[in-house]
């Protein structure tokens, strides 16, 4: 297909704003009665929210932020393991059917806050240095998953 062989060319007119009876788009020219953008010139510039702190400024300029791709971890105490029997294994799944963590999200941490008196094997994704310590030092075993 060519250029000269297409049919039903009609050219548009532009919309010729302000120019007399005819056009009905005469005296104000469609931009209503006085006010800013009335005026020659008229309007605000992009992003400007009628004074209002623009979102451009509202948000950092610099450095890298890293939020969206973090990693969560659930947490669990120490003192909260107490409520098992000794030499129970305590693992995700336990951990969610006893209501101690809601969900495992990016994995499971245990931190060292607490004491604790049982031997227990405990797994988990991460652990705390002093968690660590207490669960060895109680004779209990820790496997990193």
């Amino acid at each position: 297909m060519k250029l000269n062989e297409l049919n039903n060319l009609e050219a548009k007119n532009r919309k010729r704003i302000g120019r007399g009876p005819g056009s009905g788009h005469g005296k104000t020219a469609g931009k209503g009665h006085k006010g800013q953008n009335a005026r020659s010139g008229g309007g605000v510039r992009p992003g400007f929210e009628g004074g209002q702190l623009p979102l451009y400024r509202r948000l950092s300029k610099r450095g890298f932020n890293n939020y969206n791709f973090r990693t969560t971890y659930a947490t669990v105490n120490i003192s909260d393991l107490e409520k098992f029997a000794e030499g129970t294994v305590v693992d995700k799944e336990l951990l969610i059917k006893e209501g101690l963590i809601k969900k495992e999200l990016d994995g499971i941490k245990v931190l060292g806050n607490g004491n604790l008196t049982k031997k227990l094997t405990v797994k988990a994704n991460k652990f705390s240095e002093t968690a660590k310590q207490k669960i060895e030092n109680v004779g209990g075993t820790v496997e990193v998953i």
